[in-house]
């Protein structure tokens, strides 16, 4: 703060990501309870995400995964957390610093947090309202569409309160 100016996107940007890193290190411990499930979307351009080659061609700007069934190996520090998950019936591990996060999503309590990939702007508390039997499709539809600005923001309005 020398510059006499208190930077509270960069605050409220850490204190969203001690929540994402939180929840993933509560999973690690005790398991996805009930219907629990997460859509985590990362910019796959940040230069320390770790993917295999033809996961980063098919996913240029961000990439959303699922943690809901499968995964494996999950491993969580201050900076970054480490997935396996299977593509295509092939196991493949990920590294994703959390610097890199566009979004969480957990669809079975309507909760989402929106990242953007640059401090300067504003971080949004995306409150959810999922209803109806294609959630999840609806889920993926919205954070997964690709964004015609190519701007790299995943947006979750379709669920958002109005």
């Amino acid at each position: 703060m020398s510059d006499g100016i208190i930077n509270y996107d960069e605050m409220v940007q850490t204190a969203l990501i001690g929540v994402v890193r939180d929840i993933l290190k509560d999973t690690k411990k005790n398991g996805l309870p009930g219907e629990h499930h997460f859509y985590i979307t990362f910019q796959t351009t940040h230069p320390d995400v770790k993917i295999p080659p033809y996961l980063r061609e098919r996913y240029e700007e961000d990439m959303t995964i699922v943690m809901q069934n499968q995964f494996w190996d999950l491993l969580i520090d201050d900076e970054h957390f480490e997935i396996s998950l299977s593509f295509n019936r092939n196991k493949e591990h990920l590294s994703v610093p959390f610097e890199a996060l566009l979004g969480f999503f957990d669809p079975s309590v309507d909760f989402g947090l929106h990242f953007n990939s640059d401090l300067e702007t504003t971080i949004e508390l995306a409150e959810t309202e999922v209803t109806g039997e294609n959630t999840t499709q609806k889920v993926q539809d919205s954070v997964v569409r690709d964004n015609p600005k190519k701007d790299n923001i995943v947006t979750l309005d379709a669920f958002r309160k109005k």
